[in-house]
């Protein structure tokens, strides 16, 4: 009997350390707060402060003619790492509206720099400067275009940083809309075979970018007090709750800190602040890509047709008309008309299933060499979608339990899962 127990007893703590060991300890189970603080200093991994970063610049179109109002974005910016011996080159594709060195292509970078690998970044095809330098059509969010427009700069950026590092084989990854945009990318090089790569993750990918990005800009218009015309009193009194995190004379950062400072002193008492705060740097990011894109088609959305804006001139009056705009108003009123111009025969339907992963669920679900690292809770999904992905990738895809949309992308776990699916030549993960 005292046999039986004492083994009864070690096969319960064995159990038991193992479900430790197992543990997801992100410390936001709350989505919405997880996608706006993403990992706090103290929980994140540790990355090299410091990294040997090339920043530079590419002209796509020689010839092309940049108005006077975006007279700095006639080249587009990328940045790379080189590692000093021979090793795989990672091309990162950023989020979107997210420049080459946003935040979490700096945790990426960081991450894989540290694990041995060359790393190129790159800007979204939503960004500003790639819209205006680097896309054929100007207007973004067709993904096979975009994706297109995408490996064109990165065969001219390989052209050109060639001479700077010794590749042995060539990877891609990116997160939310770049992560979309990197299947499209996968796939066109299985024909044009320029890189043949040899891995592809996909961190946070939306199934449906329209669907997606529909969800984020009602999070600004469903939880703002009063409705979007009480925009800047929201933002105002956010601002004030925010600063009574800080003493008398501090100096204010509007960063990941601050805010996670600031969350702690103040906790909201429901999602609707963090959701419009969402909604809120979605629609900055949407109004800048409508504004480049407006400029340089002349599509008469905002600026009228014919008007060629000039270095200096006021941009004010356009601002005011962007802020009450929605993702939804850019759709109709310069991507649609644009296509439909192309292909009089398309429709919105068919160019919204265009704008999906399910247009290339044949391709993903045979592709070994693609991989998924996603969330369970993440904001921007539909009901089933998440499911829908585990059916497709299988033993390759990777679910965690929390983390919103990519708000624990610097977590430990999360960092040991994106350089793990590269480093494992077997393939595959589970669910965490």
């Amino acid at each position: 009997m005292l046999i039986n127990r004492i083994l009864s007893t070690w096969l319960c703590l064995l159990l038991l350390s193992s479900t430790m060991a197992n543990a997801y300890d992100y410390p936001f189970k709350d989505p919405y707060v997880a996608t706006v603080l993403n990992t706090p200093d103290e929980f994140a991994a540790v990355l090299p402060k410091e990294l040997p970063t090339k920043l530079e610049s590419i002209v796509i179109f020689p010839e092309r003619k940049v108005p006077g109002v975006l007279w700095n974005m006639a080249e587009l910016n990328y940045s790379y790492q080189a590692q000093k011996c021979p090793a795989p080159l990672i091309f990162l594709i950023a989020g979107t509206g997210a420049s080459f060195q946003s935040p979490k292509m700096k945790i990426m970078q960081g991450a894989f720099y540290q694990a041995g690998y060359h790393v190129i970044s790159l800007s979204s095809p939503s960004f500003t400067d790639f819209i205006v330098s680097a896309s054929t059509s100007s207007v973004p969010g067709n993904l096979k275009e975009d994706s297109a427009d995408l490996y064109r700069v990165m065969r001219a950026i390989w052209q050109k940083v060639e001479k700077n590092m010794k590749v042995t084989e060539f990877y891609l990854a990116g997160y939310s809309l770049g992560a979309a945009q990197s299947v499209f990318l996968s796939h066109m090089d299985e024909r044009e075979k320029s890189f043949n790569f040899s891995k592809v993750l996909l961190i946070n990918p939306p199934v449906n970018l329209y669907n997606s990005v529909v969800i984020i800009d009602n999070m600004l218009a469903n939880n703002v007090p009063g409705g979007i015309d009480h925009l800047n009193e929201f933002y105002k009194k956010r601002i004030r709750a925010f600063t009574k995190t800080y003493r008398h004379g501090e100096s204010i950062e509007f960063n990941d800190r601050y805010l996670y400072r600031a969350y702690r002193r103040e906790k909201p008492k429901s999602d609707a602040p963090m959701a419009a705060l969402i909604g809120v740097a979605f629609r900055i990011s949407s109004q800048n890509m409508a504004f480049a894109s407006d400029v340089m088609t002349q599509a008469g959305y905002v600026v009228p047709r014919g008007l060629v804006l000039k270095r200096g001139d006021s941009l004010t009056d356009y601002a005011k008309v962007l802020g009450q705009l929605t993702f939804v108003d850019y759709f109709k009123g310069i991507f649609l008309p644009h296509f439909q111009k192309i292909d009089p025969t398309i429709t919105e339907e068919e160019i919204i299933e265009q704008m999906s992963l399910r247009s290339l669920e044949g391709y993903l679900r045979s592709s070994a060499k693609i991989g998924l690292i996603h969330n369970e809770d993440d904001i921007i999904m539909h009901p089933g979608e998440i499911a829908y992905l585990k059916d497709v990738f299988g033993k390759r895809a990777q679910i965690f339990p929390h983390g919103g949309h990519c708000g624990n992308m610097a977590y430990p776990d999360n960092i040991e899962a994106m350089v793990g699916f590269f480093q494992d030549t077997k393939g595959g993960n589970n669910d965490k």
